[in-house]
């Protein structure tokens, strides 16, 4: 970071001045903090009016309404293609994508290395279900594992390869298509180490129909999934309600809260599913001595502790899974993940200890897509890319810079954003205090050439490519604060 002593112009790519600092009067380095708001705002570039509809657009719109089911909002303009950090309509507009296809694209669009094995492999053999083997899956589940133990998770310290006090060495992995069907095998395998553990403790057999232990708890403002089992543990009333009645023995608890815990969480749980980071629900992060307190009270319980790190996880928090920078007795016994394993392609997966896999046998749980030739070739491909330490180097100084700059928008727009920035990483979110706002703001930004998705009820979410550039920062937060400069004017 350079010091921000004055200031310079240059003419930047989205239509206004763009500061860089400068001590003398010469022009400081490129990507220097600007010390205060533009006054000059970017006009409408990618206007979504009625009248800037084309004829080929609106027949497309058209056939999309009267075939696809209406469950998405979607704006009135057709993607054609992308590459790196932007995409393009089909009437030839470019976009800065910070929304990765909701944290998925984490090498960008048509990434050439994915490209190549992409073709590489779906000339080879592209599905074979799960009744063979195949030699992608492996491959890809000793990565996961390995890479786990070297950099801290399920109850790894970061770089000791040691296994968890009284654990057989090594995690095992079941491959699905989503994180929604990770989160249900997660929950699936909960239930059944739950039975097994209150078989152990009351001298009967799992399958007892006395068993009580099957509850499970989740927290307010949490996202899992739209399936039955995912959705009874993603408590928004605008999802469940049409959907009633739902899995039952679910009970909801409060993020970081702590009165509470001993009822919340009892000898009927059999689970606790939480994101670390929530990510949908308006970058919202778990506190440690809160988790400490949690996994404490899991253990003393026999309940498996999930977390669900689909959208923080991998990387995109600044290191492997999330908790992999917290200290061990923080750690959770289940780690789901999905959005960026391939890029794009639909994968996810389910890692957990190995005591928590020793009761699972053949036919508790399956699939026939999950797994495949093809989606485990390009899961190994991209995490290997992803844990390249200048990779990761790279991607910790971009979101280091992108933080600094969006902590200026609180202090020029105190009186539309709360103070702190939130999220950690490359999953970031900015607070408002008008709860109108954030989508107010994510259409302004879009239509000046920004992607960019709300977050919860009062957030707005910036979750770019992990190899984003700093250019490309300073376009999205120059845009950004053009927005937000707009709305104090309104």
């Amino acid at each position: 970071m350079h010091k921000s002593l004055g200031r310079v112009a240059l003419r930047g790519r989205v239509g206004r001045s763009v500061r860089y600092a400068s001590t003398t009067s010469e022009a400081a380095p490129a990507h220097s903090i600007p010390t205060a708001p533009s006054t000059k705002y970017t006009s409408v570039t990618h206007p979504e009016d009625a009248s800037s509809i084309s004829p080929p657009v609106k027949t497309f719109l058209d056939r999309a309404n009267k075939y696809i089911l209406p469950v998405y909002a979607r704006p009135p303009f057709v993607l054609s293609h992308g590459k790196g950090a932007y995409v393009w309509d089909t009437e030839h507009r470019k976009y800065l994508d910070f929304s990765a296809g909701i944290a998925v694209n984490a090498l960008g669009h048509a990434d050439d290395g994915l490209v190549k094995v992409l073709g590489r492999e779906a000339e080879t053999l592209s599905h074979t279900s799960n009744a063979f083997h195949h030699q992608w899956g492996p491959k890809l589940a000793e990565l996961l594992v390995t890479l786990t133990q070297k950099e801290g998770g399920l109850g790894y310290e970061a770089g000791s390869l040691n296994p968890p006090v009284g654990e057989a060495h090594g995690a095992k992995v079941f491959f699905s298509n989503s994180g929604t069907e990770a989160n249900e095998g997660a929950l699936k395998i909960a239930r059944f180490t739950g039975k097994q553990r209150w078989a152990a403790k009351a001298g009967k057999t799992w399958d007892d129909p006395s068993c009580d232990k099957y509850e499970i708890v989740c927290f307010e403002q949490a996202f899992h999934g739209r399936s039955m089992g995912a959705l009874s543990v993603t408590t928004n009333p605008k999802y469940q309600k049409p959907f009633e009645p739902l899995l039952p023995g679910v009970k909801v608890g409060k993020l970081n809260q702590t009165d509470g815990l001993d009822t919340l969480i009892t000898e009927k749980t059999a689970a606790v599913i939480l994101e670390p980071i929530q990510g949908e629900g308006g970058i919202n992060a778990a506190d440690m001595d809160w988790l400490r307190k949690l996994r404490k009270r899991c253990d003393e319980t026999g309940a498996v502790l999930i977390f669900d790190e689909i959208q923080c996880g991998l990387y995109r928090s600044g290191t492997l899974w999330t908790h992999s920078a917290y200290p061990v007795e923080c750690h959770p016994d289940i780690v789901t993940m999905a959005k960026p394993l391939a890029n794009g392609f639909p994968i996810g997966a389910v890692l957990m200890r190995n005591k928590i896999a020793e009761p699972m046998t053949a036919g508790t749980h399956g699939t026939t897509f999950g797994g495949s030739p093809l989606a485990c070739a390009l899961g190994y491909y991209v995490l290997s890319r992803l844990s390249e330490r200048a990779f990761v180097s790279n991607m910790t100084e971009t979101s280091t810079y992108l933080q600094a700059r969006l902590s200026q928008l609180p202090k020029w727009f105190p009186d539309i954003l709360l103070p702190t920035v939130r999220g950690r990483g490359l999953i970031l979110g900015l607070g408002f205090k008008d709860a109108s706002h954030p989508g107010k703001l994510v259409n302004m930004a879009r239509e000046r050439g920004v992607l960019v998705l709300t977050a919860g009820k009062d957030a707005v979410r910036l979750v770019p490519s992990l190899n984003v550039g700093r250019e490309e920062v300073d376009l999205a937060v120059d845009v950004l604060e053009s927005c937000l400069g707009s709305l104090s004017q309104s």
